[in-house]
């Protein structure tokens, strides 16, 4: 009696297809609005805000600055 040989199946991987993506269409240039100049003279809030903390930078350096300068009378004192 022969004895059958039984075929094994391998599983294959799926593949998905993925769809293409449709080129873009291509436009013409259009004119545009001028844009507003590089620098113009607005008060904003960042504006504000970068004033306010300009202000606290060079009042801090006063101070350092001016204890520096209170250590230095009392050393030269001595």
């Amino acid at each position: 009696m022969a004895t059958a040989k039984k075929v094994v199946k391998k599983n294959k991987p799926s593949i998905k297809k993925v769809p293409v993506k449709k080129a873009e269409e291509m436009q013409s240039f259009k004119l545009c609005k001028n844009p507003k100049p590089f620098i113009t003279f607005k008060i904003t809030k960042q504006a504000l805000y970068w004033l306010i903390l300009l202000t606290l930078i060079v009042m801090l350096a006063l101070w350092v600055l001016n204890i520096q300068i209170n250590d230095l009378n009392t050393l030269n004192s001595l």
